[in-house]
């Protein structure tokens, strides 16, 4: 079966157990590690995958993220996982912390669904705030498969993938607020729109009049290229 098959398989298969997995550990055990193990990593194996890592942060010793993957006895991907019911967003500072104390050029954050790739490219060995990847296992679609193979155990390669993470960072961050345009238009953006094809003064009226249009053929076009 080809990965994406196999991904979309493991995909259907999160979507029915989601509402069981409650806490962290079952979201690692039954989420998380098998989504490493599609990506042909040997999740069993503590000379490639080591779980409770140790990544010391400043003078406070001990501090462990949940997953290292390791290449040549180094780590290269951190991974910190929580439980499938929490909010991504209030937990990127705790892996921004031990990104900096490792070698690792990558980190990610999930929660057994969102799964979310940084790096450092806006200053060496300090994680960016925000990530240059995502993907959601419930949400698949075609172009971000094809960017998770390329975290293939069998084709990783820390330098291509580097490379290419800030092309994908504003490709994405382009995406997203184009997004948010189409559901909620700024002023600006719609004064933007409205400017394009009406030749008289854009008072708010004007605007507000067409904010509506901008809103719904703005998504329907949106969607239709993605």
């Amino acid at each position: 079966m080809e990965f994406i098959d196999q991904l979309r398989a493991f995909a259907t298969r999160v979507s029915k157990l989601k509402e069981q997995v409650q806490t962290e550990e079952a979201t690692k055990t039954s989420l998380v590690m098998p989504f490493f193990s599609l990506l042909g990593y040997d999740v069993f194996n503590p000379l490639e995958f080591i779980p409770e890592f140790t990544a010391d942060v400043g003078i406070k010793k001990g501090e462990k993220v949940d997953y290292a993957i390791m290449k040549d006895g180094t780590p290269t991907i951190l991974i910190e996982a929580k439980a499938t019911c929490e909010n991504l967003d209030r937990h990127g500072g705790q892996l921004f912390r031990y990104f900096g104390t490792t070698t690792a050029k990558f980190g990610i954050l999930t929660n057994g669904v969102d799964y979310r790739f940084y790096t450092d490219l806006d200053e060496p060995n300090k994680m960016d705030q925000k990530p240059f990847f995502s993907i959601n296992l419930l949400d698949l679609r075609d172009q971000e498969m094809n960017e998770l193979k390329k975290f293939q155990k069998s084709t990783f390669d820390v330098e291509q993938v580097f490379n290419n993470a800030e092309d994908l960072k504003y490709t994405n961050q382009i995406k997203l607020f184009l997004s948010r345009q189409f559901e909620d238009p700024e002023l600006d953006f719609t004064s933007y729109i409205v400017g394009s094809i009406y030749p008289g003064r854009r008072t708010h009226a004007i605007l507000d009049k067409f904010k509506p249009v901008v809103y719904t053929k703005g998504t329907v076009l949106f969607v239709s290229n993605t």
